[in-house]
């Protein structure tokens, strides 16, 4: 990360003018603990730090948990249509964030009273998952995925499990087979638009997803089922066979990935912490612990963009433009000493901002579900292989390289082989 991105000087309207020092997101030096950069900006500039992401475009990070929970809880100040977005002149079509903020006719970018509507469908869609169901088909899943890896005495957890499990469980929530070359691509698909990695088209992954599950919906127009893409198209509010597509995007994006890097971040904790370790064999009481932690301390969405202010204002004592874009730092929010001066998160504190907060946090009951998937993928690996160990020192795991997602690279363990 450096100061003063080129020679030239920021683009125009950056916030970094006037000497603020606006760092690069892109190219870290700190990812594998961003904590430190978190620290950083917060020393050098307070709870909201100027920044700049992928091509020097400049934009507000807010790392206190204040400041972020008054920007969740103001849409009428800091909105979610990205058309607004002071910054568009100066943006590619082949901007890696694109599938982030690329305006789309998706719940992610309405407001007010659409907004209300398009959520509402949503959550009612994901209240007909009975959660007892859920657990239960979480459990099968996790069997069939452990049968798979538990005779050879050694695993890579976060592809072969934590990655594997709630993908299944998602698909099989929307209506969609769990197996398969389209469901494959499809999951593929999610994670390049999502975290893309060098040599990666984003854009194009963005659209193919786009294209897969507007054929899920023809599917379920034509013949509808118990599930989640059904719901949503059975809905009074008659939302269009576009407008689903957007919203399903949504629903499994949130749902798969993050629900994945939590799995494998907790499975890490129970791993290599001591006070989680004499434990981890039996465990369930501690299991819970753990998650709640993961949430606190590794949020598997570290930063999530964004908010766009909608006239001139106040924060955290930064003059923010119309039309400029707010990052939601949700990992350094969580982390923030005002919260948390001895650096203890408290076992049963659940207000954390990692489902975020206000008008657009994650729907009722997602979290729940999300809990479901992640507690029931945790409980059973350790039931079904109790004397799991890592594979390699815990300095040797290595995070993903990105700002936007918290998650290992992989988690490789052994254990005693068990005979089927």
């Amino acid at each position: 990360m450096t100061e003063n991105p080129t020679p030239d000087g920021p683009p125009p309207g950056c916030p970094a003018h006037g000497g603020d020092g606006a760092l690069r997101l892109a190219g870290l030096e700190y990812q594998q603990t961003p904590s430190q950069l978190y620290r950083s900006l917060r020393r050098e500039h307070g709870a909201v730090a100027p920044v700049l992401l992928d091509g020097d475009i400049p934009a507000w990070l807010v790392l206190g948990y204040s400041e972020l929970s008054y920007v969740t809880n103001h849409d009428e100040l800091f909105a979610r249509d990205c058309r607004r977005w002071n910054q568009w002149p100066n943006i590619p079509p082949d901007w890696p964030l694109m599938p982030f903020v690329g305006y789309q006719p998706s719940v992610l970018f309405t407001e007010g009273e659409e907004h209300q509507r398009r959520a509402g469908v949503i959550t009612e869609a994901l209240e007909g998952v009975d959660q007892f169901e859920l657990a239960r088909q979480c459990r099968e899943i996790a069997d069939g995925l452990i049968a798979a890896f538990a005779g050879s005495g050694e695993a890579e957890l976060m592809s072969t499990y934590a990655h594997a499990l709630p993908m299944i469980a998602v698909v099989q929530m929307c209506g969609m087979p769990h197996s398969g070359t389209d469901t494959e691509r499809l999951v593929d698909d999610l994670r390049i638009s999502l975290d893309a990695a060098e040599g990666d088209d984003p854009v194009a992954a963005y659209a193919r997803v786009g294209e897969r599950i507007a054929q899920l919906v023809k599917e379920k127009r034509e013949r509808p089922g118990p599930d989640i893409t059904s719901r949503m198209l059975l809905h009074p509010a008659g939302l269009t066979d576009e407008e689903i597509v957007q919203d399903l995007i949504s629903v499994i994006a949130a749902a798969q990935q993050p629900t994945a890097n939590w799995i494998c971040n907790t499975l890490r904790l129970l791993l290599t912490d001591e006070r989680f370790a004499i434990n981890v064999s039996g465990g369930r009481l501690s299991v819970g612990e753990a998650l709640n932690e993961v949430l606190w301390l590794d949020t598997p969405t570290q930063n999530f963009i964004g908010r766009w202010a909608v006239r001139d204002t106040q924060l955290g004592g930064r003059l923010i433009r119309a039309g400029d874009c707010v990052v939601l730092g949700i990992a350094a929010a969580n982390t923030d000493p005002q919260i948390w001066p001895e650096s203890h998160v408290g076992a049963e504190n659940s207000a954390h901002l990692s489902f975020s907060n206000g008008e657009h946090r994650c729907p009722y009951p997602a979290p729940l579900l999300a809990d479901v998937m992640a507690r029931t993928a945790v409980e059973t690996l350790l039931e079904r292989l109790p004397d799991l160990v890592l594979a390699v020192e815990p300095e040797e795991l290595t995070w993903r390289d990105s700002i936007w997602m918290r998650g290992l690279t992989a988690l490789p363990v052994r254990f005693t082989p068990v005979v089927q």
